[in-house]
């Protein structure tokens, strides 16, 4: 995370734990612990939210799961996957994982 209060409550702590997920906590000014998601969080600016004015949340939201669910994750090709999407890694995971 980002060091943000809300990621270091217990019970935020106590929620990652009982779904079997370990928290992180980048250190202080060093944004390459979380290079990423950060590149992620650009590339959902850059490519979507920032050509459209939203009127509400839930507008945003369902754009941006739509987004993902439907190019994202299935059609947009990445050069740090070997020119794969992220479906795609994922099959190959599985396969391998069987």
């Amino acid at each position: 995370s980002d060091r943000g209060s809300q990621y270091c409550s217990h019970e935020y702590r106590n929620i990652l734990e009982q779904y079997g997920f370990q928290g992180s906590m980048s250190k202080r000014g060093d944004c390459y612990d979380n290079a990423p998601i950060e590149s992620f969080w650009g590339i959902l600016k850059n490519e979507l939210v920032h050509h459209y004015n939203y009127q509400t949340r839930e507008e945003a939201k369902a754009d941006i799961i739509k987004y993902i669910e439907l190019f994202y994750n299935h059609r947009r090709i990445q050069k740090g996957l070997g020119f794969k999407t992220p479906n795609q890694m994922a099959e190959d995971f599985y396969k391998l994982a069987a």
